[in-house]
């Protein structure tokens, strides 16, 4: 794979809505572009958690056992349910966005089915001297990708012509993640079955 064919891939793969990046513009929704920014530090924590040691040593194992992939899916699917509930229950008296928190976003793409589609499909595997380039650019485009979805979320929040509610708005992050969970939960629990 080259260095462009890699950029493309992992571009469209992050630039494909999903449960990450659902939450970070909810994030750029509720704290603005610069407050948000430091989430982008829980999305690549997330994804290195998982691209990493599958890059480096695990590719073997989940070709050999592709069920654990699958309990893998089962468990986002989980966690997707829980945060998706917490954002459709979430009331707030000042009438504010809920704040979206670094540790929700880490947990959240470390349990995001893109995170093993990047480490088994798309990184190359090796030792990690060898991986490490590929790692350096796959950190830059989760740069760019993530300020992406915060500006677009900042940028819902201050379109004058749109005015949107935050319920509004956790409601519809809400039935995203819902919507996601039960995608994930059904292909995981059909493929085990």
């Amino acid at each position: 794979m080259t260095h462009l064919e890699f950029t493309l891939a992992i571009l469209l793969l992050l630039g494909t809505p999903g449960p990450t990046n659902t939450l970070m513009a909810l994030g750029g929704y509720s704290r603005g572009w610069p407050r948000a920014l430091p989430l982008i530090g829980g999305e690549l924590g997330g994804y290195l958690v998982v691209v990493v040691p599958v890059a480096t040593l695990a590719s073997p194992f989940f070709e050999a056992y592709p069920q654990a992939a699958l309990w893998a899916k089962l468990l986002a699917g989980v966690w997707l349910l829980y945060l998706g509930y917490r954002l459709w229950t979430s009331e707030r008296k000042d009438g504010g966005a809920a704040e979206v928190s670094l540790r929700q976003i880490f947990v959240t793409t470390i349990l995001n089915p893109k995170a093993l589609i990047i480490a088994l499909v798309i990184m190359p595997h090796g030792a990690p001297l060898a991986v490490l380039p590929w790692l350096g650019l796959f950190a830059v485009l989760v740069l760019l990708a993530a300020n992406g979805w915060i500006l677009f979320g900042a940028l819902m929040r201050q379109t004058s012509r749109l005015e949107v509610k935050p319920v509004v708005i956790h409601r519809t992050a809400a039935a995203c993640l819902l919507l996601f969970s039960m995608v994930l939960a059904g292909s995981s629990i059909q493929s085990l079955a």
